[in-house]
């Protein structure tokens, strides 16, 4: 009897489990793009003219300006796409923004340098506590319940459009 009790005890918890998943499911209005503003600290989901979700977000450490070089501290400015995705990120979840572009790598090339790269929509490290408003490398921050919901709403190839 105790086996069968053990048995069911066993796949209570492996359910359980399964429902704190961080990978969600989406089931509303597609997103069709993505826009930042970096001055407002602002990212906005859209299903073509209407905003689905907004969130305030955190940005490379030095944010003004457009990023030039690897290690520069600044987030992109410009038209990108969401490339890829990352359900093993050290940042909980993440999905990859496909900077650099031509543009970007021809200008870090004039200055000698890397454009750097692995740009990402993340939530927090998972090893440490982010200090400050504006603390990644280049990257755009928001919390690990808004990352989980980001990454089931936003698809593969959706134009993310980064402002000033």
């Amino acid at each position: 009897m105790w086996i069968v009790r053990a048995a069911v005890l066993v796949a209570f918890l492996v359910g359980l489990s399964a429902c704190s998943s961080k990978i969600k499911t989406y089931d509303g209005p597609e997103v069709t793009r993505i826009v930042v503003f970096k001055d407002e600290r602002r990212m906005y989901l859209f299903h073509n003219d209407q905003v689905l979700k907004s969130y305030e977000v955190g940005l490379g450490f030095a944010p003004e300006g457009h990023k030039a070089v690897e290690g520069d501290g600044r987030t992109p400015e410009g038209r990108y796409r969401i490339d890829r995705r990352n359900p093993n990120s050290s940042f909980h979840l993440s999905v990859g923004i496909s900077y650099p572009n031509t543009a970007d790598v021809a200008r870090a090339a004039s200055f000698g340098q890397s454009p750097g790269g692995d740009i990402f929509i993340h939530g927090t490290p998972n090893l440490a506590a982010a200090r400050g408003p504006d603390w990644t490398a280049g990257c755009i921050a928001v919390s690990n319940e808004e990352i989980e919901e980001i990454y089931a709403m936003v698809p593969l190839g959706i134009p993310i459009d980064i402002y000033k």
